[in-house]
């Protein structure tokens, strides 16, 4: 019935909304880790049906909360895709039985494949593409794989700062897309200014790769909060939106919405069909509630066709 009660909550939305914000927000994704899972009394009255939940993956998690927190949002109907982070995957056989463990008592079928963002490795793993070489998540009939994109680069990839390696992976991520049966998508660390996130994912799309990019945005927060993580995040050139707003002592205390940046991303979508970011991904770094409210009061809806992104 929460569902029920939740379906009929979510219709009024936010006077002024553009069609294009509308479009552009449907069948967005959100992140949760165990811990703010557990806060959450009922996400069915938080989430539409069908929103894909990511369950992040932070170094000294066990794998009984992970796959508890599985369990709990696919029994409430939610699709389910949990990072494997490679640099805190001992060996081949704990990552065939976090999959085993996730598909037998979850019924999951998808992964976010990352390098984890942990310096050293702490077993046999130490970046994604050797996740995707075990052959694992084929022999487990995973039907889809995502893997980390980063639109300002990342130093723990390209400690110079440059993007070369991280341009590297993902060429090679794209090959490998093409060789497996697995629907493949890139799904990307926040930033917060459209304009280099729309050149960087042209400029992916002119180097041949063609993967569907699910956005990173991060959900209101207070502008403090957000300063915090982006920094510990490597969000770079960006960074420089929210320190321009801090400057400004009328909204310091206000919390930051993801307003303009997708407001700028949906024209632009609008603009150009072929546009390749097809989905949104939200970090609720000010909290679950306070983003999926902001998302559906914008016009955000989860559900989409069975054969999109």
């Amino acid at each position: 019935m929460a569902l029920l009660n939740f379906k009929k909550r979510e219709a009024p939305r936010a006077e002024g909304v553009s069609p294009e914000v509308e479009a552009f927000l449907q069948g967005y994704s959100i992140e949760v880790m165990p811990r703010t899972a557990a806060k959450v009394e009922n996400f069915r009255d938080l989430l539409p049906e069908g929103t894909r939940v990511y369950i992040a993956h932070i170094e000294g998690t066990p794998i009984d909360e992970m796959v508890a927190t599985a369990k709990r949002l696919a029994e409430d109907g939610y699709p389910v895709m949990p990072h494997f982070p490679a640099r805190i995957i001992k060996d081949e056989a704990t990552l065939a039985d976090w999959v085993a463990r996730y598909q037998g008592e979850a019924g999951v079928d998808q992964a976010l494949l990352l390098a984890g963002g942990v310096a050293a490795p702490q077993g046999d793993f130490h970046c994604s593409m050797q996740l995707m070489e075990t052959g694992v998540f084929d022999k487990a009939g995973f039907k889809r794989l995502h893997v980390a994109g980063h639109p300002e680069g990342n130093r723990d990839i390209d400690p110079d700062g440059g993007m070369k390696n991280v341009e590297d992976a993902l060429q090679w991520k794209q090959k490998f897309s093409e060789r497996t049966d697995a629907e493949m998508a890139i799904a990307t660390q926040f930033a917060f200014e459209a304009g280099p996130i729309i050149k960087w994912a042209d400029d992916l799309k002119a180097a041949g790769v063609t993967l569907p990019i699910h956005i990173g945005i991060a959900g209101p927060a207070k502008l403090q909060t957000l300063i915090k993580f982006a920094i510990a995040c490597g969000v770079g050139p960006s960074l420089k939106v929210l320190q321009k707003r801090a400057k400004d002592v009328t909204k310091l205390l206000l919390p930051f919405e993801p307003t303009e940046v997708i407001g700028e991303l949906a024209a632009h979508k609008a603009a150009n069909p072929d546009f390749n970011i097809t989905n949104v991904h939200f970090f609720p770094l000010g909290g679950i509630k306070t983003n999926a409210t902001w998302a559906i009061e914008n016009g955000g809806a989860a559900t989409r066709p069975a054969n999109a992104s």
